[in-house]
């Protein structure tokens, strides 16, 4: 099968990234997965044209947190349709109730890696959706 989707995973536990690489980019190959140890190459990232079809966020990293990231992200008009779903070891009601509201999907650390293949399949198909009744 062909790689159809690239995941930017940004994460400054470099364990985690590697993880969900080896995780998501399975046999099938319908995965590639990019990593980012921190926001600032992240939005690099983005700057040089290199645009995931979906961001998995960590919302705890030094320097620039996740929310900060992704308030930059849905500021640039080029970048902010781009789906984001947060992971994140934050377990407080607070970051639960504003990631699930302003992210696609907010997911707590530790995770399966089969629940996040269905909770990222769930927000592809969600997009997919919301783009054919646009497109009618």
């Amino acid at each position: 099968m062909i790689i159809t989707k690239t995941i930017l995973v940004v994460d400054d536990n470099p364990d985690v990234i590697t993880s969900l690489k080896t995780g998501l980019e399975d046999a099938t190959r319908v995965y590639r997965i990019l990593g980012a140890e921190n926001g600032q190459k992240c939005l690099e990232m983005l700057k040089d044209n290199i645009i995931p079809d979906i961001i998995l966020l960590d919302i705890m990293m030094p320097q620039m947190s996740g929310w900060e990231v992704f308030d930059r992200i849905k500021e640039n008009p080029s970048w902010n349709t781009i789906p984001v779903i947060f992971l994140t070891a934050r377990t407080d009601r607070i970051a639960k109730n504003a990631g699930s509201f302003l992210g696609e999907d907010y997911i707590e650390k530790p995770f399966e890696i089969v629940d996040l293949k269905n909770r990222i399949e769930k927000v592809f198909h969600n997009k997919a959706s919301k783009k054919a009744l646009v497109d009618k």
